[in-house]
């Protein structure tokens, strides 16, 4: 018998090159349930859960900036915790607590932590060029350095132009198995994908950094490479770390390298938790992952910064900085903020609907809000 096939809707790209998850009128239900849209995808349980208990904070629960943020048609979660309390939470209608949200690059801490373990562990240095742990790395990469790639400070030709459709970005998902190849074609390996990636003078010449996504999957790679297949256990020692009380998922690539640049979905408490981690692993609390030295000097560091109107941010050492925090915005409308004075967190879950999936504007906005809410560091 013959069977008949067809792709699969979600992951079939249409004329405005968005997959059908990632379109203005599917986006919302994607983000909410990206875990059942990738292709292949890796889930942790921790063994023993981080107790939050609720305490919700009255006084800022009635900030206009709250307002503000859960108001919004974008809104999905907000939670502000401090040490073992939920001093805030707001989930929206149509997105319970239990529900995993994708989180998109706020990803990348997990790598922010990944490395520096392996930094302090004299895994790799990042003064040496990439090359030298991917031989086989083109001119996109080759003679950039580990913490120019850390810093997002490498210029070649790759694209993320969010308004722009054709951007490499988007081409990038596939090797991801975030969306399935035009005509047929077979999915590349995100090693082919990356090492693919061309250039012509990498040095950054401007104050203003050059965000890609594809950095991460250098670094991803040369972790790879430097302790072959171990990026599932460090995930799994991250998971146990946080504590996490629901499970956590990440996109994987065909070669099965977890998707550190976006790949991740968990629920808002649970991504709260994870900021919890962080400021643990800064103040030198937690020994498991991390490296306390790493994660504080991003906050002094002499960096490059975002472009306007993010430009009093800067970026460090694949985290964003204003001095105080240490956070991470996501595509789609994700922001996690972690206040290394004061230990608070603040975590917020939001879907943009427009035609690009993200706004500049809208992010500036949210980031402004959220550091409000943070209690005074007097």
């Amino acid at each position: 018998m013959t069977y008949r096939t067809r792709p699969a809707p979600e992951l079939t790209v249409g004329d405005d090159n968005k997959q059908g998850w990632n379109q203005p009128a599917q986006r919302r239900h994607g983000f909410h349930n990206a875990h059942h849209m990738f292709r292949r995808s890796l889930s942790f349980r921790a063994g023993h859960q981080v107790v939050l208990d609720p305490a919700e904070d009255a006084d800022l629960a009635g900030r206009p900036e709250v307002a503000l943020l859960t108001g919004r048609s974008e809104f999905s979660a907000l939670v502000v915790a401090q040490g073992d309390k939920v001093v805030l939470s707001r989930h929206a209608a149509d997105f319970p607590e239990d529900q995993p949200h994708s989180i998109q690059s706020i990803s990348k801490m997990l790598m922010h932590l990944v490395a520096g373990r392996m930094i302090s562990e004299g895994q790799f240095d990042t003064t040496k060029p990439t090359e030298h742990y991917l031989p086989d790395i083109g001119s996109g990469y080759r003679g950039a350095t580990v913490q120019d790639v850390l810093d997002m400070n490498v210029i070649n030709h790759f694209s993320e132009d969010y308004y722009d459709p054709q951007a490499d970005c988007y081409a990038e998902e596939e090797a991801m198995g975030w969306r399935l190849p035009p005509n047929g074609a077979p999915e590349p390996l995100l090693r082919e994908f990356i090492c693919g990636i061309t250039g012509d003078d990498l040095h950054n010449p401007g104050p203003e950094i050059r965000y890609s996504s594809a950095n991460t999957e250098v670094l991803t790679l040369i972790c790879d490479q430097i302790a072959p297949g171990t990026l599932p256990d460090k995930l799994h020692q991250i998971v146990e770390a946080a504590g996490f009380a629901h499970p956590f998922h990440i996109s994987t690539s065909r070669d099965a390298v977890p998707g550190f640049s976006g790949g991740g979905c968990l629920t808002v408490t649970d991504l709260a938790r994870f900021g919890l981690l962080l400021a643990r692993v800064a103040m030198g609390q937690e020994t498991r992952v991390g490296n306390p030295a790493f994660t504080r000097a991003t906050l002094t560091r002499p960096t490059r910064h975002m472009p306007a109107p993010r430009d009093h941010i800067r970026y460090s050492d694949h985290v964003m900085t204003d001095g105080r925090w240490i956070g991470h915005s996501g595509y789609g409308g994700q922001f996690l903020m972690v206040d290394l004075t004061t230990g608070t967190v603040c975590a917020y879950l939001s879907v943009i609907e427009n035609a690009s999936g993200f706004s500049h504007e809208y992010m500036a906005e949210t980031i402004a809000n959220l550091a409000a809410l943070l209690p005074s560091a007097g």
